[in-house]
Parts: structure tokens; C-alpha cells; sequence
């Protein structure tokens, strides 16, 4: 079983921008994954991903922002 419980403090992306309208928080939880929720509406719910699933989602962004060979710059 997996321990969601949270044990960090939640922290704001530094990608978050100036007006810090769309955003997310991440905390580490006890397992060594993390807890991640909406910055604007926390109560709302928060997602979980364990070590694993964090790391993949991780590599999934990493390789979406990516630039792709004969693709136009990112604006």
C-alpha cells in the first residue's frame, strides 16, 4: 500500500508566471512520490502519483517540450 501522506510543504511551479493564474502544487509524500493539486482551489482534491508514475509523468513532459527535428521554435 502506498503512503500518501504528505510530508513536505506544497510549493508553487517557478513556471508558474507573474499573474500565477494556472497553476499547480507539488508536495513530496512519504512513499516518494508526490501529491499534486490546483493552487487557486486546493480544497478542490489532489492528485497522487507514486515514485514511479511521478518519474514517468516527468519523462512524458520532458519529451513533449522537446524540440522535434524540422519543427518550428517554440514561441
Amino acid at each position: 500500500m502506498r503512503n500518501r501522506r504528505v510530508i513536505t510543504p506544497f510549493r508553487k511551479s517557478s513556471y508558474s508566471g507573474p499573474t500565477q493564474n494556472e497553476c499547480v502544487e507539488v508536495a513530496t509524500t512519504a512513499d516518494g512520490g508526490r501529491a499534486v493539486r490546483d493552487s487557486k482551489d486546493p480544497a478542490r482534491g489532489t492528485a497522487y502519483f507514486g515514485p514511479h508514475a511521478w518519474q514517468a509523468l516527468l519523462s512524458h513532459i520532458r519529451a513533449a517540450r522537446a524540440p522535434r527535428e524540422g519543427a518550428p521554435p517554440h514561441s
